[in-house]
């Protein structure tokens, strides 16, 4: 049945005749969550038995991950946002200097870093963009040096005109700017109504988080479909709690709204939601709750 883990190990689904793999970078930190959403306390959290053991700890603190999504359709291999990334100078101590098995784990599923076709970034955060690069002794180069670097044009123009303070300029000088002198990038338009990337993958927007954010749709065929979140929602309790925003949101009304319009539009479609930050088992099925939404871990 589409939906399902493969292979039991929840770090990969079927969707249809697609197979979406997870492919870890690392936890997060335990505090990311008390800061990121600073109204997921653990008092609301706590309310949530369905929260735990997988989304969240007995003392409510919320449990979020570090992943890309990969896949391949029609002979074409997509990677969906790239994490944080290994050597890069960061103002988190939490991100900076990392060194990880990220892009050994990528190869073991099929997707060498020269074999990709396509990379979509859901947004410019430093921790969807940081494997866009790797360093040499030219200094950082692109990861997929023959793959299409696919972000909105809305999203990349307004980081174009935004005043960045030290931290932003560094991501954006190690992890998005030789991209663009590689010639690689590409700022594409997504309407209203989205944009087909290639038959069965469709940027979806979803802003708030950011002005040009997007999510992306899967469909394989014979199957219900996938949506990879990027941060349009950044943990499940944000399904029963769809009024919760991030601290980082650009533009929180937009954000709540675009939220609760996507929740509303997958409760009972059969459309599988594959979190960005969702720690596993990461997928599920979104269902009506009350007021509210939840998460269904791993079916379909």
């Amino acid at each position: 049945m589409g939906g399902q883990a493969v292979g039991g190990s929840g770090a990969a689904w079927a969707v249809g005749d697609v197979v979406v793999h997870r492919v870890d970078e690392l936890l997060l930190a335990e505090g990311t969550g008390a800061w990121l959403l600073p109204g997921a306390t653990p008092e609301v959290v706590g309310r949530e038995e369905w929260l735990r053991p997988d989304f969240a700890d007995a003392e409510g603190v919320l449990r979020l991950a570090s992943h890309s999504f990969a896949f391949e359709v029609g002979g074409v291999k997509v990677v969906v946002d790239t994490g944080i990334g290994n050597g890069k100078e960061r103002a988190n101590p939490a991100w900076h200097g990392l060194r990880t098995d990220y892009l050994e784990r990528l190869a073991a599923v099929g997707f060498a870093p020269e074999s990709v076709d396509v990379v979509v970034l859901t947004h410019l955060h430093a921790d969807h963009v940081g494997w866009n690069t790797t360093i040499t002794e030219e200094g950082w180069v692109p990861t997929f040096p023959n793959a299409r670097y696919v972000v909105s044009r809305v999203e990349r123009e307004f980081w174009a005109g935004y005043a960045m303070d030290e931290a932003r300029r560094q991501m954006f000088r190690d992890s998005v700017e030789p991209v663009e002198r590689a010639g690689l990038m590409d700022a594409v338009e997504v309407g209203a109504q989205g944009r087909e990337l290639v038959p069965g993958v469709r940027l979806v927007p979803t802003p708030g988080h950011t002005p040009g954010h997007v999510a992306v749709r899967v469909d394989g065929d014979g199957g219900a479909g996938a949506v990879i979140t990027g941060d349009c929602v950044h943990h499940p309790v944000q399904l029963v709690r769809p009024g919760i925003g991030s601290c980082v949101d650009i533009d929180p009304e937009a954000a709540e709204e675009t939220r609760r319009a996507l929740l509303g539009e997958l409760a009972g479609t059969g459309t599988l939601l594959l979190g960005t930050h969702f720690a596993p088992p990461t997928g599920g099925l979104v269902v009506r709750e009350g007021e509210g939404y939840r998460l269904v871990a791993g079916e379909r």
